[in-house]
């Protein structure tokens, strides 16, 4: 969080985490596309010649209000690459909140918890409480074959007692109810601190 006191904004940055291909981008893309032009910014996407995500994907949104303050969202996508971990690390420092991006893929498990843990890791290294920071939890692509059921995916993943959110992000199902929710533990945790 960082308050320009004189220009009365607050900036709040929410980082889309999770394994690659989970549809992180899918879900900047989709907000980006459905929000009006004057309450966003450009999306920037930094990709690989196959479209992959290779740094981050960012777009801000200027919406509601926190103690007076007009807040600015920050959102950032992280590469889901195992082999760009320090780069994600790099990503969250600094975050107020994040959404964690899960393919619903039974083959993709494996990969989810990985980029979970490494979530997790890389929180704790940059001083967070993970009991209290803002994390909501999507559970993308309800909508393709061999996806397993909710409760098969919460008992695989450690994402019990966080407000969690099903979604097809290529159609838009689920990817503003997930970002309110996000939006809100944000403002929620910036209003103790201002």
């Amino acid at each position: 969080m960082f308050i320009n006191w004189s220009q009365g904004e607050i900036n709040l940055k929410i980082v889309y985490y999770g394994a690659g291909m989970s549809g992180k981008t899918t879900n900047l893309q989709f907000i980006y596309a459905r929000t009006p032009q004057k309450l966003r910014s450009q999306l920037i996407s930094l990709k690989t010649h196959q479209d992959r995500t290779l740094l981050f994907d960012f777009l801000q949104l200027e919406v509601g209000q926190v103690a007076n303050l007009k807040p600015k969202f920050k959102l950032y996508t992280v590469p889901g690459q195992v082999y760009y971990d320090t780069s994600r690390r790099l990503i969250l420092q600094g975050a107020d909140g994040v959404v964690f991006v899960v393919d619903s893929q039974a083959d993709r498990m494996d990969d989810n918890a990985e980029l979970w843990r490494s979530m997790e890791r890389h929180l704790v290294e940059l001083g967070y409480d993970l009991k209290t920071f803002p994390i909501v939890v999507q559970i993308n692509k309800r909508d393709v074959p061999n996806t397993l059921s909710i409760p098969e995916i919460r008992r695989r993943l450690p994402i019990k007692g966080y407000p969690t959110f099903e979604a097809v992000a290529i159609k838009g199902y689920g990817v503003f109810d997930t970002l309110k929710a996000s939006m809100s533990g944000v403002i929620a945790a910036a209003h103790q601190a201002v």
